[in-house]
């Protein structure tokens, strides 16, 4: 019974000092580890719509679809501090004011009452058609959300958004979307500066300070402090190829831009890096470094599906500083307990594994 209390009372105190640690503000942030949500705008495809999907052509797997998110801000406040957006060009207006699939299925909710797809703009949602269920038709609402509830809790730690622009596909149904260029890159800044505010920012170039590279102030530790980043966002570009390469044209260096992007490691903009399988043995070594890193915990729907956590295991201990996934809390599509937390007491936000020791 002695033993029992004894390791209680550790356990305890261990818990009580990571959460005190959490709230130094003097703790760098790529020394913490957060857990966030993967598509994290994303509401559910009706399910009629999932139906006369699969029948149309049965060749098509939809089952990694079968996951759904509650309201962004109710997500926050459960404490997750990463999230990820997906966002489609349309310069025009109206190029995903009727979605396809409307005709496909007759629609349980209406699509769009107040007409908001029909305005230039960017807009969010997952796939063109098929998948364009969401909680914010434009970019502009979804930032306009961020910053109601950052102003609202303006002490909380900082929220890492994975930000990936799509464009320049044409999909089965023949749609086609609009490409990404220089013009809409910086457009896609100036939204963000524009409706969350540069007060509410951590840049490429807070980062820099005056060293020569990004990435040589990544590698001198030069990140920004809990204290610094209290109540902010940073956003870091989903692309590796193409689109990423368009970005860092316009920013070399990222300086001026506001996103970090996913580069490779020895190029002046290297900062933040995405290694979506955890399993990678590089990962521990390059937070080691300083570099900042997102992994996933499942993907596909897979893991939950099995109950399987080996994954998830595997993210925690690679010192990844964000990990996302489509379950922090069980599924309802599903039958399925897995979802995803570091501990009851400290659930979405820890102390780094790699960079700090207890």
């Amino acid at each position: 019974m002695k033993q029992f209390i004894l390791a209680f009372a550790f356990i305890f105190c261990g818990l009580a000092t990571c959460r005190a640690q959490i709230q130094d503000d003097n703790l760098k942030i790529n020394k913490i580890q957060v857990i966030g949500s993967h598509n994290s705008y994303r509401y559910a495809i009706e399910p009629a719509l999932f139906k006369a999907i699969q029948a149309e052509d049965t060749t098509r797997d939809l089952s990694g679809l079968e996951y759904e998110h509650i309201a962004i801000n109710k997500q926050l406040d459960m404490g997750l501090r990463s999230l990820e957006i997906d966002v489609y060009p349309d310069s025009k207006g109206g190029m995903y004011a009727h979605p396809k699939g409307l005709d496909l299925a007759k629609p349980e909710q209406p699509y769009d009452p107040q007409g908001k797809m029909l305005n230039p703009g960017f807009k969010v949602f997952h796939m063109p058609d098929v998948d364009f269920r969401t909680q914010f038709y434009t970019f502009e609402d979804a930032l306009k959300a961020l910053k109601t509830w950052s102003d609202a809790n303006p002490d909380h730690v900082p929220v890492f958004i994975t930000l990936e622009p799509k464009g320049g596909e044409t999909n089965h149904f023949g749609t086609v979307v609009e490409p990404m260029t220089s013009e809409r890159f910086d457009e896609l800044d100036n939204v963000i500066k524009t409706n969350l505010g540069t007060d509410k920012l951590i840049t490429p170039d807070m980062v820099r300070g005056n060293y020569k590279t990004l990435e040589e102030a990544v590698l001198h530790n030069n990140w920004p402090t809990l204290g610094q980043a209290k109540g902010k966002f940073m956003f870091i570009l989903d692309n590796h190829g193409e689109k990423r390469d368009l970005y860092i044209k316009g920013h070399p260096s990222l300086k001026g831009g506001v996103i970090f992007v996913n580069a490779d490691p020895g190029t002046p903009e290297a900062a933040t890096l995405f290694r979506n399988e955890p399993e990678d043995a590089a990962i521990p070594e390059l937070v080691k470094k300083g570099y900042f890193v997102r992994t996933r915990a499942d993907a596909n729907t897979e893991e939950a599906r099995k109950n399987d956590y080996s994954r998830f295991e595997l993210a925690e201990k690679s010192g990844a500083q964000v990990i996302t996934t489509d379950y922090y809390q069980p599924s309802k599509m599903f039958k399925s307990s897995y979802h995803i937390k570091f501990d009851d007491k400290v659930p979405y936000v820890r102390l780094n594994p790699v960079l700090v020791k207890k």
